[in-house]
């Protein structure tokens, strides 16, 4: 299990709105991160659709957080752009199905997946930006 390129990217983002607390453009951002400004207007984007991030158009404009640091969690960070975040493909929806599935019969790895994917997403959500 890996953390892709673009969370950890989004992290960093996000993590640098939290500190500096100011409007940023997102050339400054890019920067700022060591994100390309093309993959630093992607994952901006992502973001804002998620309502962690807003943007501001105009001469004046740029990015901030919507929220405080504090109401943001590396968990929602992650998702908002890797979508749910799961171990294995057999846990998470999709279109994959499991032959086990399709045979009626049981995985014994399938809970274990999914209590160990629980306890990553409920670490994660508890990690907040103003710490």
């Amino acid at each position: 299990m890996h953390i892709t390129l673009e969370a950890d990217y989004a992290v960093r983002i996000v993590n640098c709105l939290a500190q500096n607390r100011v409007r940023m453009d997102a050339k400054s951002l890019s920067a700022a991160t060591g994100v390309t400004l093309r993959f630093s207007l992607k994952i901006l984007r992502k973001l804002v659709a998620e309502g962690i991030v807003r943007s501001y158009k105009g001469t004046q404009g740029g990015y901030e957080l919507a929220k405080p640091p504090e109401e943001i969690s590396l968990g929602q960070v992650i998702e908002s752009v890797e979508g749910p975040i799961t171990i294995s493909r057999c846990v998470g929806a999709g279109e994959f199905q499991c032959t086990r599935v399709r045979e009626r019969s049981e995985c014994r790895f399938n809970r274990t997946y999914a209590e160990i994917a629980q306890m990553v997403r409920d670490r994660l959500y508890a990690v907040h930006f103003e710490e």
